[in-house]
């Protein structure tokens, strides 16, 4: 009778443990379940910003587009203490407009944009080159954009304080535009 009721023991503690719930509790989010590298070469578990609210964002540094570096450095360092956090990702996809090595894309970075935020190394953001990252954000089919290629440079996705692919916002719209900011401001408040 003691075999008996240890092994059911046993079993119940194997079926608690292996429960969705149980597993949900510290893990990592899908959309930061990554490890890229930084620019300096350094590989950076995105896991660790778990809880903050991210923007991720394909920029380049010879790009009609490339002004909105202005304004995600002021979306870093307005938001940056409420959780927001920027992530930049060159690509030379697009028009090969991002051209540079490491060294050079942090110089242009730093004495163009004053950029503080975290920049990475260069990453493919389409086709079978893609970066897993880019792979998991562009399967999602996430408002208003939807799922698909990236179109250009400086895509934006936001991922919320849980992890969540909540927006994706086409090239062109703008960092600083009324629809960024309103959902950046409501996956800030959402605590």
């Amino acid at each position: 009778m003691y075999k008996r009721f240890m092994i059911v023991a046993m079993v119940l503690v194997v079926s608690v443990a292996s429960s969705p719930s149980v597993q949900a509790e510290g893990k990592v989010p899908a959309a930061l379940n990554f490890k890229m590298k930084s620019l300096d070469g350094k590989k950076v578990a995105l896991s660790k910003y778990a809880g903050n609210v991210v923007l991720m964002v394909n920029v380049a540094s010879a790009c009609g587009l490339t002004p909105q570096y202005e304004q995600l450095q002021a979306l870093h360092e307005k938001y940056a203490e409420r959780g927001l956090t920027v992530m930049a990702f060159p690509c030379n996809q697009f028009g090969q407009q991002e051209p540079g090595d490491a060294t050079e894309i942090q110089e242009f970075c730093s004495d163009e944009y004053g950029v503080t935020f975290s920049i990475f190394e260069k990453v493919e953001v389409n086709g079978e080159g893609a970066c897993a990252l880019y792979k998991h954000l562009t399967a999602l089919k996430t408002k208003p954009k939807g799922a698909g290629k990236v179109s250009w440079n400086f895509e934006k996705f936001l991922v919320n304080r849980n992890g969540d692919v909540v927006a994706r916002f086409e090239p062109g719209t703008k960092p600083d535009a009324p629809e960024v900011l309103q959902q950046i401001e409501a996956a800030l408040a959402d605590q």
